[in-house]
């Protein structure tokens, strides 16, 4: 009797808890983290904002991004006056070790990762980012699309790195968008400081309840990543009879990256037939590249017959 809460029960008259703890300890079994090592978020959005507010000194700070990349970096290094280096990735898309390490000075607090990357879907190499993880720095790796690519999570290597940073999300494998949730891995002091800037209530009831009831029944999870995997593996291969598809990059995520004759043109195509890709054409090394998330057989045939008619119409020209 000490919130002020309405006494009369509907589910959802009582504030949630503030600790998560059965949803945590339910990722606990699934991802064989300790309890004590995670922070749930508003979506993993959430989760880098405190990251950015607690570790780094608005106006002072810099960090290091490798893209292309995930776009949220940028916005929350804006957003929290940070500065940010940019560092190009390899052509075929790896991390520049060494550019990274010379642009590290005394002000940078912090490498971002993605990987999978976001919107290349390649995973980066275990070598590269142990090399950065000895430079003293945070290392924050974004595994948004990890479940996709049959690799160990680096949150598995929590102990051997106290510098070590690692978020995933519900929205992707989960299916989750909807319910905005996010996962921090991180050793237990990292853990401890984030709860401080943590608003009490940040993941309400609905977003547990749900949470909870799709963790319990993990066999359909799987089912569903397999299913994806395969469905992707199925599109690239269509997608290499389309004549004007010049390349298509390894993906280890739920989404392929395209490159073709003119990504404007054939972009403006497929959103008149009611088609929405992403364009990624002004990202660095994505020149004429089109991401294409995998979607259900259904829709992923639908995309296809109409790259076969717009290949059918660039042949008869």
């Amino acid at each position: 009797m000490d919130a002020n809460e309405n006494p009369y029960e509907n589910g959802l008259n009582r504030y949630p808890d503030p600790h998560q703890l059965k949803v945590k300890q339910k990722i606990s079994e699934i991802k064989n983290v300790p309890v004590a090592n995670m922070l749930l978020g508003n979506g993993s959005d959430e989760v880098l904002d405190m990251i950015f507010r607690v570790f780094f000194e608005p106006g002072k700070d810099n960090i290091i991004i490798n893209t292309p990349t995930f776009g949220m970096f940028k916005v929350l290094s804006n957003v929290n006056n940070i500065q940010y280096k940019e560092i190009s990735l390899s052509t075929d898309f790896q991390l520049d070790i060494t550019a990274i390490t010379q642009a590290v000075d005394q002000n940078t607090k912090a490498v971002f990762i993605c990987s999978p990357n976001n919107p290349t879907g390649n995973l980066m190499e275990n070598q590269a980012i142990e090399v950065l993880l000895e430079l003293g720095v945070l290392v924050i790796i974004d595994e948004a699309y990890i479940d996709f690519s049959g690799a160990q999570s680096w949150n598995q290597r929590l102990q051997n790195y106290n510098n070590l940073i690692v978020t995933q999300t519900f929205s992707k494998a989960y299916g989750l968008a909807g319910i905005r949730l996010g996962i921090c891995y991180a050793d237990i002091e990292i853990i401890e400081l984030l709860k401080k800037v943590k608003m009490p209530y940040n993941v309400n009831v609905l977003t547990q309840d749900s949470a909870l009831k799709y963790l319990e029944n993990d066999q359909v999870t799987k089912q569903q990543i397999n299913e994806l995997v395969e469905s992707r593996n199925k599109l690239e291969i269509d997608l290499l009879s389309i004549g004007f598809v010049e390349n298509i990059y390894p993906s280890d995520s739920n989404f392929l990256l395209v490159k073709v004759d003119d990504a404007d043109k054939r972009y403006k195509e497929l959103i008149s037939s009611d088609l929405v890709l992403r364009n990624r054409s002004k990202e660095p090394l994505c020149e004429n590249c089109l991401r294409i998330s995998v979607g259900t057989p259904k829709e992923n045939e639908i995309l296809i017959k109409q790259l076969q008619y717009l290949d059918a119409i660039k042949k008869e020209n």
